[in-house]
This record gives structure tokens, sequence and C-alpha cells, in this order.
């Protein structure tokens, strides 16, 4: 005697409906950060040595801050 299988109902998926707002949302943190026209390289941003990323990040903030490049 062969065994029977029971069959399994599949399950309906409900798809959700997006829906785009037509305001222009802020980038995340609120910031916009504007580099354009900026002369300076790298090197003169965050120097000739290696550094951690975590540094990069204080770099980086410290001199957008001192050039007032942020919109906020």
């Amino acid at each position: 005697m062969a065994v029977k299988k029971k069959a399994t109902a599949k399950r309906k998926t409900t798809k959700k409906k997006v829906t785009k707002s037509k305001t222009k949302k802020l980038p995340f943190g609120g910031y916009a950060i504007n580099f354009a026209g900026r002369k300076e390289t790298v090197e003169q941003v965050f120097g000739n040595k290696p550094i951690a990323p975590s540094e990069m990040t204080k770099r980086i903030w410290k001199f957008v801050k001192s050039k007032k490049l942020a919109n906020r």
C-alpha cells in the first residue's frame, strides 16, 4: 500500500501598495553637504598617514563645520 500525501493549501500573499510622498525628504540626519567647487585634496583633509575609518569621519565633519558646507 502506498501512503497518500496530504494536499497543502497555498497561502495567498497580499501585496502592499507603496505610495510616494510628493514632498522632498531631507537626507538621513537632516544634513545636506555640498563639496562642489572645493580645491582641497584628500591629503589636505586627512593627512599623509593611514588612519582608521572613525578618524576619517571625525576629520570630514571637522572640515565640513570649519568651511560651513552643511545646510544646518
